[in-house]
């Protein structure tokens, strides 16, 4: 049998990038430790690395790194007992011994014949995300071990030297191995604040790759990709959270629009300038599909909900025209009730911009001006510039735009917004 070894790589990426997940959350059940589910994880990784480009891609390569994974995971396991044992005192009776060292195995053993690869998904995700962490980790973490991206990879991505990177993650297995986090799904008690911290990963990656905080790049589609995957499969998982539906919503009708956010030089387009027929109406379909749902299960007032239902008022209009620029305000108001917050408030006043006038939206946004959170944020000069120039107040617009792109990390838009300083 002839095998290219340059195509037989490529198999074993994107195996690694769809089953990873799936082989950790199986052999962390076994082990009861992420860190160490890695190791064995990637132990097989390394094992398809040798043997698949002489041998030749399995007929189901997924199952075969599980399978591989989990001998893996009983060989240690074996060791530990067998280490155990030896502790013991020799003469102790071989069942009072057996009684007390065997169960972890036993259950381990149980864990590998299962079959419930959905909840072991789910235990990941809610360990991935343990409060326990820093946000940084558990994004960190998150993408790592649920989203198959190699350290490389999230460091490119966020910008931030690998060995940062690297730290993180280790730093992240060594904290929920102290804090002896158990391999579990919360109780529903504790679900639902833990479920929040889990949706705020995922939006905070989805939201790095849609707008990116530095760089040279507008957007990173991947990260959108990798955090639309994560939300899928826990909408599948739990799919009886309406918030969890609103935010899969919010991020399929953002992501829609990815194509027409950037023109042929990479430079970005905004939002009421894009060209809507480049717009994806199967992710639009598929988002407004998932604020439905959300909305069947009563959950029409979550924020993540109520900020799809922002993003569908503008994926419903044809053309920016047709905006209901009322109907965003409404939905902000509700949002601000719910989810208040100083950016919440900045993004509510341009919604009153279009709907009622730039005189009343500057309003609100001086206001805002005097938020000590506010003070880097440079959409705060940069709203204020646009409303300025509408109302002729050009000399003062462009003092805002350039204050704004003094404040942004991100090169592309600080040409943006130069651009925009010097058009007045």
């Amino acid at each position: 049998m002839t095998v290219n070894p340059a195509a037989t790589h490529r198999a074993i990426e994107a195996v690694w990038r769809i089953e990873s997940a799936k082989v950790i959350a199986c052999v962390a059940r076994m082990v009861r430790d992420v860190g160490v589910a890695e190791e064995l994880a990637q132990d097989a990784l390394v094992a398809a690395l040798e043997h698949w480009p002489e041998d030749g891609v399995p007929d189901n390569p997924g199952a075969w790194l599980m399978a591989t994974a989990k001998n893996r995971a009983l060989d240690r396991l074996r060791q530990e007992v067998l280490h155990a044992r030896k502790r013991e005192e020799l003469g102790r009776d071989l069942d009072a011994q057996e009684a007390h060292l065997v169960p972890d195995f036993v259950d381990a053993l149980d864990a590998a014949r299962a079959d419930d690869i959905g909840d072991d998904l789910l235990r990941l995700v809610f360990t991935a995300c343990h409060p326990v962490l820093s946000t940084d980790a558990r994004v960190a973490l998150t993408l790592r071990l649920l989203g198959g991206l190699t350290t490389d990879e999230i460091a490119r991505a966020f910008l931030v030297p690998e060995p940062t990177i690297a730290q993180r993650i280790v730093r992240a297995k060594r904290t929920l191995t102290a804090a002896k986090v158990p391999f579990e799904v919360p109780r529903a008690d504790a679900r639902a604040a833990r479920l929040g911290s889990v949706l705020e990963v995922i939006y905070l990656i989805f939201n790095e790759g849609y707008s990116a905080t530095a760089g040279d790049d507008w957007m990173r589609p991947a990260l959108c990709e990798e955090a639309l995957r994560l939300g899928r499969v826990l909408a599948g998982l739990v799919a009886d959270e309406s918030e969890v539906h609103g935010l899969v919503a919010l991020m399929e009708i953002q992501a829609s629009r990815t194509h027409a956010r950037i023109d042929g030089e990479g430079r970005p387009v905004l939002l009421l300038e894009q060209d809507r027929s480049r717009w994806d109406i199967l992710l639009i379909r598929r988002g407004l599909a998932a604020l439905e749902r959300a909305q069947a299960l009563g959950g029409a007032s979550g924020p993540y909900a109520l900020q799809a239902a922002l993003a569908a008022c503008h994926a419903r209009a044809h053309s920016a025209a047709e905006t209901d620029w009322e109907q965003i305000v409404a939905l902000y108001d509700a949002l601000a009730q719910v989810s208040p917050s100083p950016v919440v408030e900045l993004n509510r006043a341009v919604a009153v911009g279009m709907a009622f006038g730039p005189a009343v939206a500057l309003e609100i946004v001086d206001a805002l001006a005097a938020d000590a959170t506010l003070a880097n944020y440079h959409w705060l000069p940069s709203v204020r510039g646009d409303l300025l120039a509408k109302l002729g107040r050009r000399d003062e617009a462009r003092a805002e735009f350039e204050r704004a792109a003094a404040m942004t990390r991100n090169a592309r838009e600080r040409e943006l917004l130069l651009e925009r300083a010097r058009l007045g």
